[in-house]
């Protein structure tokens, strides 16, 4: 009896605290529901509430019925502001819940570390709309701050700054260096030129830290070679001569840069390749 007791007054002082902070009077936390009598003798831990009555209670003052129940609850003053951004982030609105973001209020223990990855990842879904819409400024601002928060954020992880990096290479005039990545950047870079990508390829490329490769040669070769840089495609396809088959690239680049010589030379190679 005496732990039930101290259960029932321990209810009814968070109840009474909730409504005091709420600025709400007993009559206006009542409503039609229940009697003030009945929540004074609540609050004075006299009585303790139905499931039905606690859930009414804690529906007007905006708090979850668990935070009544649960022993030492620590209530958060950015529990809406969380909820809403869940939702909007979940429905893909991504400047709906960064907006909702806006509103939370720091220092806060028990909302921080996932505040601090929704706001990450609010702001890569942004700048991938951003880059898809032709905004390269304002996308290059999301993954500037992106890369600011991911310095404390505790969940930020590898994957995560290296899908930050991939959307900076596709921003014209960003070369970005991808540690260990450059089978994904190949991989990218060919989607990217099938697709008439051109320059996205190159940035693609550019990023990659081993050039010497001949499929690096090649792929990059085929971006000069399409932005009319004939000279630096040459190079390329000469690096990647005995891997890929570049005889016919050779000769029109020859052809181009006036070296007809060499562009014969070329042309009656590929003939006796025939």
């Amino acid at each position: 009896m005496k732990a039930e007791r101290r259960a029932a007054m321990e209810l009814g002082e968070k109840l009474r605290l909730a409504r005091l902070k709420a600025g709400l009077s007993q009559r206006a936390l009542c409503g039609d529901e229940i009697t003030r009598n009945m929540l004074s003798r609540i609050e004075h831990g006299a009585a303790r509430p139905s499931m039905k009555t606690l859930a009414y209670l804690a529906a007007r003052l905006g708090k979850p019925v668990s935070y009544f129940l649960e022993e030492d609850t620590v209530c958060s003053p950015n529990q809406a502001v969380m909820t809403a951004a869940r939702r909007l982030f979940d429905g893909k609105d991504y400047a709906g819940a960064m907006q909702a973001l806006a509103q939370y209020r720091a220092p806060d223990e028990i909302y921080s570390r996932e505040r601090q990855l929704l706001e990450i990842l609010v702001r890569l879904h942004l700048a991938e709309e951003a880059i898809s819409d032709g905004r390269e400024p304002y996308a290059l601002e999301l993954l500037e701050a992106v890369a600011a928060l991911g310095r404390d954020a505790v969940y930020y992880s590898e994957d995560l700054e290296q899908r930050r990096l991939l959307l900076l290479a596709r921003i014209p005039g960003q070369v970005v260096n991808f540690p260990g990545m450059d089978e994904v950047l190949t991989v990218q870079a060919a989607s990217a030129l099938a697709n008439g990508d051109v320059p996205r390829a190159a940035h693609l490329l550019d990023g990659a830290e081993n050039r010497t490769t001949p499929r690096w040669n090649f792929l990059r070769g085929k971006c000069h070679m399409a932005l009319k840089e004939f000279p630096e495609a040459a190079q390329c396809f000469l690096a990647a001569e005995g891997a890929y088959s570049v005889l016919r690239e050779l000769e029109i680049c020859y052809r181009e840069m006036g070296d007809y010589k060499n562009a014969y030379i070329y042309a009656c190679r590929q003939k006796d390749a025939q």
